[in-house]
């Protein structure tokens, strides 16, 4: 988002699933009904069972390759689609170097047509010396699942008898192990670094160091400076926490309402004369709060969340001097008294309780909120579904006692109001479980950790990865503290997570590298197909950037092709203002790419990409709450020319998919480089009666460019409003 004063390439195919409503019938609900009874409290040595994948993304050697397009690393990159093939003749072998000693347990061998009818699986520490895990001379293809015991840093599929006139040929070649026993070994847990400031009721000076982070941080929005504030349960009397940039606060109870701060928690626009529309990268979570005067202002836009909050009085989400403002989020939270969005464009509240709501803009979306306004969309601007179809609440930092711990809230299914009345449901992991990423620290070190079983946990600041950070082990939480940023070099990916069950990736900003990476954030690799809906990964608060702190180029910044996958509040964002800014200097044609089913979006936000802001590919996809701008640099229409069709849609559906549903949507133009630009739709989608739409509205900014219509060939063009900021609005598709 700007500040304006005006304000109120086709991918590849995914191969075709088998229908998954048979997998999950009656079986699979009393299994999700047992789940969610036993999840109260449990301890964390539940979530250290799952075998770790060790070999993925991992440095591998081979024999021989076929050609080209079968090297022997793409064995090991996660990809079901891309294979290794070797010469024709025997005998021949696959390398993979597991970086450290590690006692392995399983390996699982993906054969393609050209299969091995004898192999050995053999086992080394130093690379030369090995010894036999498992034989066979009676291989038969297909996919070889083989239990072994041994410790090794090198594992060897030595092929000795072909079993066609071809050479050997591997999709994928996993090894799993429980993380490493030999070896050096990284330690868990320790202190969280010097940008984690950590008071109690008694800490002296407690406003001075508010103070002071705030002076540093209140207009650095494309600065290095990175905090987190927690405050230990009990009462913070005369407080004014104002939060500026890449600044986080929070409490350490295990509930809200363990540490109550009597006095406010503050955003206002004062450094940008009175425009929220810039006042992004931060939270609140965990905290209750009794305002100073009755209402606490938290005058906010994008990637700024409102979590687990509980405000005693009302909270006032405008500036002082009711300036523009283009939020926001809110979840999990309790507001005594009224909220007032005011001058906020958007807004959406996920899971909560309201004592009342007034007025709003163009787009207020609530799902699962007590208190809420009835539908009314677009006049109040309303729409409101009664509870969460599925949710899972942002994993958080606490104490239990003097020992600090992460508690993981367990999913719910049709969730309304709070999470935390009465007792928390969900895990709770020990610190020593994770480990404590800070500065300087490597992607080796850090892939090195997740190989060993730990959990991630990044405290405030800039890390730079020359390699892709693998989660591949289930149930890994990945949470960054006073929004931690990952940069990655040489066009690498950032971070891939592997199609395995409940991967929680929290609290993070991924920034693009100078040179192009071709994904920036992957769950699950191309093609993947296991079933997570009784445990899927969550993606929350986590940000993603292309430009504005520095030329950044991505072709796509996040690609989903796990099923069941909930992508919990992002903004995702080709930078239109700060520095490394143009229609070619940040280039990024695709924000994001769903291919995987039973995908749900809760609280998507994407920005000003080159082509397509968002891909819909999966089946049963839902998005509740959607804000988009279209690219405010296009030089003229032939830059976003698109076939036939005049620009690339906001949020495009593709034909080939037959169930679909979005709430409360919306997409904005302004062209300020060519305000003659037209776009023909903002939403595009097949006409199938499972393909659904409610509340959706187009805005010309000013006469900024104009839609034709809202959906296809459907819905009022925004021409006849000339330079008045005024929707096009359709309340149901089709």
């Amino acid at each position: 988002m700007p500040a304006l004063g005006i304000r109120v390439a086709a991918p590849p195919l995914r191969t075709p699933r088998t229908p998954r409503t048979a997998r999950r019938g009656i079986a699979g609900a009393v299994i999700g009904a047992l789940v969610g009874t036993l999840l109260v409290l449990l301890p964390a040595s539940a979530a250290q069972a799952a075998p770790v994948l060790l070999s993925q993304g991992k440095p591998v050697t081979a024999s021989s390759e076929e050609n080209y397009g079968t090297l022997a690393a793409s064995a090991v990159d996660g990809n079901g689609a891309t294979r290794w093939s070797s010469a024709h003749s025997d005998p021949q072998w696959l390398r993979v170097d597991l970086g450290a000693t590690t006692q392995v347990s399983q390996v699982v061998l993906d054969w393609e047509a050209a299969y091995g009818k004898g192999y050995r699986i053999e086992l080394s520490t130093n690379g030369t010396d090995w010894s036999t895990a498992y034989q066979t001379t009676t291989g038969d293809g297909g996919t070889d699942t083989v239990g072994i015991t041994g410790e090794a840093r090198y594992i060897r599929m030595h092929g000795t008898t072909r079993g066609t006139q071809y050479g050997y040929s591997l999709w994928e070649f996993k090894v799993y192990g429980e993380g490493g026993t030999g070896g050096p070994q990284l330690p868990g847990g320790g202190d969280l670094g010097p940008n984690v400031h950590v008071f109690d009721p008694s800490t002296p000076g407690i406003q001075g160091k508010l103070d002071e982070v705030f002076r540093q941080q209140e207009s650095a929005q494309f600065g290095n400076g990175r905090h987190a504030f927690f405050f230990k349960p009990g009462t913070y009397n005369n407080l004014n926490a104002q939060i500026g940039f890449y600044t986080s606060i929070s409490g350490l109870g295990l509930k809200p309402d363990d540490t109550t701060i009597n006095g406010d928690v503050t955003v206002d626009a004062g450094w940008f004369n009175g425009n929220a529309t810039q006042n992004f990268w931060r939270s609140a979570e965990n905290l209750a709060l009794n305002p100073v005067n009755g209402t606490n202002r938290w005058a906010v836009s994008q990637a700024a969340s409102f979590r687990r909050m509980h405000v005693k009085g009302g909270l006032n989400l405008a500036p002082a001097g009711y300036g523009w403002a283009s939020g926001g989020y809110i979840a999990d939270s309790k507001i005594d008294g009224t909220v007032g969005p005011y001058s906020q464009q958007q807004w959406y509240t996920r899971d909560s309780s309201v004592g009342g709501w007034t007025n709003g803009v163009w787009n207020m979306t609530f799902s699962g909120v007590e208190g809420a306004p009835a539908t009314g969309f677009p006049n109040p601007p309303y729409t409101t579904l009664d509870t969460t179809p599925i949710s899972r609440e942002k994993p958080f930092l606490y104490l239990d006692g003097s020992t600090y711990k992460v508690f993981v809230p367990a999913k719910r299914t049709n969730a309304r109001g709070v999470s935390w009345n009465g007792t928390p449901q969900g895990a709770s992991i020990g610190l020593d479980k994770f480990y404590v990423v800070k500065p300087g620290a490597t992607a080796a070190t850090i892939n090195q950790a997740l190989a060993q079983g730990l959990h991630l946990l990044f405290t405030p600041g800039v890390y730079h990865v020359d390699r892709t950070i693998n989660v591949n082990r289930a149930d890994t939480v990945v949470l960054g503290l006073g929004l931690a940023t990952i940069i990655p070099d040489g066009g690498v990916t950032a971070m891939k997570v592997a199609d395995v069950d409940g991967v929680k990736l929290a609290g993070f900003l991924i920034d693009a590298g100078p040179v192009n990476s071709p994904t920036l954030l992957e769950l699950g690799p191309q093609n993947s197909s296991a079933d997570h809906a009784a445990n899927p990964t969550s993606v929350q608060d986590v940000y993603v950037r292309i430009g504005g702190a520095g030329a950044g180029k991505a072709t796509t910044s996040i690609v989903v092709n796990s099923d069941d996958t909930i992508i919990d509040h992002t903004w995702v964002w080709r930078a239109d203002h700060g520095e490394g800014v143009g229609w070619e200097t940040n280039r990024a044609d695709y924000g994001v790419r769903v291919y995987g089913d039973d995908v749900l979006a809760t609280g998507l936000f994407v920005e000003h990409f080159n082509k397509y802001d968002v891909e819909w590919y999966g089946e049963r996809g839902r998005t509740i709450f959607y804000q988009n701008e279209k690219a405010y640099d296009a030089p003229n229409q032939a830059a976003i020319q698109n076939g036939d069709t005049k620009g690339y849609a906001a949020y495009r559906v593709d034909d080939s998919v037959n169930v679909h549903e979005g709430w409360g949507m919306g997409s904005y133009c302004n062209y300020t480089s060519d305000p003659t630009i037209r776009q023909d739709h903002g939403f595009k989608a097949p006409v199938k009666p499972g393909v659904k739409f409610h509340s959706l509205l187009v805005v010309s900014l000013g006469g900024m460019g104009h839609y034709n219509h809202v959906i296809n060939n459907t819905g009022a063009s925004t021409v006849p409003a000339g330079t008045t900021t005024v929707p096009s609005n359709l309340v149901s598709f089709p």
